[in-house]
């Protein structure tokens, strides 16, 4: 069963049989695998450590098109899938990037205007508030700057999702934006989508095979689906806004974290 809201257990109570049984990780990219925007390089290591033994690995995001696309075929990786699940980008043998959407590119581009014009009231509106330094790589949402070199107040942040949500957006909450998009996806629709499409099986038919590390708010779907989730330490500046904690804690924040729980895995092997 998916974890209880209210119980964090230490990585070292996950069964042993459970990790040997796993087939594929996904994992959030902020503060899960980076610090201060870069890739860890104990986190970098465990991704290909988990290629090289035979898992699947996925990376799930809210940060944009633009600023995935250069990690796609440097970072040993299945698929990166982008802006909260709207956007697969698939690495290939000869260093170009293929991109899948979800949305078809009418829709696309009426939803950008919509957004668009949402970005402009939010910065119109609050004073201080402004959308994220990554916002030109954005293709299918926007995204507000809380903590990656803006910080603010749990308040203003609070004033920006009510905002987006008024307009009839969907609006989470990662370790450093606030993101609000058009559309039915997320990182769980991302997550059964990508299955679908790289090795066109059912997600929910093997759900118990499947592990998710992250670390904030907009990955408490995940928390909540995933009876394998896992929190990197740093998970604990959310606690208090999370209705769906991880089952499992790391003793290691962000890459570090990362890596401790590619270990457990593949100790179990």
């Amino acid at each position: 069963m998916p974890s209880s809201p209210h119980h964090l257990l230490p990585l070292a109570q996950w069964p042993q049989a459970v990790r040997g049984a796993l087939i594929g990780v996904f994992t959030d990219i902020d503060d899960t695998l980076t610090h201060d925007g870069a890739i860890t390089p104990d986190a970098l290591q465990a991704l290909g450590d988990l290629k090289a033994a035979g898992l699947s690995v996925v990376a799930i995001t809210g940060r944009p098109v633009g600023w995935s696309l250069p990690f796609v075929n440097a970072w040993p990786v299945d698929a990166i899938v982008a802006e909260n699940g709207a956007v697969a980008l698939l690495p290939s043998a000869d260093g170009k990037v293929e991109k899948r959407y979800q949305q078809d590119e009418p829709t696309r581009a009426a939803n950008f205007a919509r957004m668009q014009a949402v970005l402009e009231r939010i910065e119109r509106e609050l004073p201080g508030v402004g959308r994220a330094t990554d916002s030109p790589g954005r293709e299918t949402d926007i995204a507000i700057d809380h903590s990656e070199f803006v910080q603010l107040s749990d308040a203003t942040i609070a004033q920006v999702v009510a905002l987006m949500r008024g307009e009839g957006m969907h609006a989470t909450v990662s370790s450093i934006h606030v993101n609000g998009w058009y559309g039915d996806n997320d990182k769980l629709e991302g997550a059964r989508w990508i299955v679908r499409e790289l090795w066109g099986r059912k997600l929910d038919g093997e759900m118990d095979r499947w592990a998710y590390v992250g670390d904030s708010t907009n990955d408490q779907l995940m928390f909540r689906t995933f009876a394998h989730s896992i929190g990197v330490a740093n998970v604990a500046r959310f606690v208090p806004q999370l209705e769906h904690l991880p089952r499992y804690v790391t003793r290691g924040e962000r890459g570090t974290g990362f890596a401790e729980a590619a270990r457990a895995i593949l100790s179990a092997r």
